[in-house]
């Protein structure tokens, strides 16, 4: 398994630079649909994970601006693709930001009727498959429970599709120093033998600021790669 500490990154580069200014990220838009979603640009991160994992939170304490990504205590608030870039850029093709930010709506729970999460579903999936621009998606897993039956088929999703994925698991500050050794273990070796699987599972905290840093490095690698 790689750790994020031993990834080589160019800690001059612009992007490396946007990962490290804390507060200065902005919101782009929300998509609701394939034909709202933004030309594209620059090298793109996708966060995905299941409903209440902590994407949100994980998102606003890595560019240190919270509020940025919305939280809520209701699985499934996320219905959109929505879009985040750092600030100072004005977007034109000679001024782009170095890269984005998609927080993906949560899978897995949504209190929602069934065609709505048939069709965030579908945006998903049709995003995962179409963007060239896409660097990696960051699978957010809870480190109190694990990977459970729907992480797995989006797992089997992005190995189809050859979709570029590393697995991150949050809410680390919850469970034992032992306890997270053990799932970060258990996390690794599941996905061991996955084709598109980036080895390597980064332990987050984002009330802690755990894990950051090699979240961060992870990020820019993933962009550089």
């Amino acid at each position: 398994m790689t750790d994020a500490a031993d990834l080589t990154i160019d800690t001059a580069s612009p992007v490396w630079a946007a990962l490290k200014a804390k507060g200065a990220w902005t919101f782009v838009r929300g998509v609701p649909a394939m034909e709202h979603l933004p030309p594209e640009g620059p090298p793109e991160i996708a966060f995905a994970g299941r409903s209440n994992v902590g994407k949100s939170s994980l998102i606003n304490a890595l560019t240190g601006k919270n509020g940025l990504a919305r939280t809520s205590n209701t699985p499934g608030r996320t219905q959109e693709l929505n879009f985040f870039v750092p600030e100072g850029f004005s977007g034109a093709l000679d001024d782009l930001p170095p890269l984005a930010f998609v927080d993906m709506p949560g899978y897995g729970y949504a209190k929602a009727p069934k065609e709505t999460v048939d069709r965030w579903t579908e945006l998903v999936f049709d995003y995962l498959r179409g963007r060239t621009t896409l660097k990696r998606v960051f699978v957010l897993i809870d480190a109190r429970h694990g990977i459970k039956a729907n992480d797995e088929e989006v797992f089997d999703l992005f190995d189809r599709a050859a979709i570029s994925y590393q697995i991150v698991l949050t809410k680390v500050d919850k469970i034992k120093p032992p306890a997270v050794a053990r799932v970060t273990g258990e996390t690794e070796e599941r996905i061991r033998r996955r084709p598109a699987a980036f080895p390597g599972v980064i332990a987050t905290s984002s009330e802690k600021a755990h894990g950051l840093e090699d979240l961060r490095r992870a990020i820019a690698y993933a962009v550089a790669s």
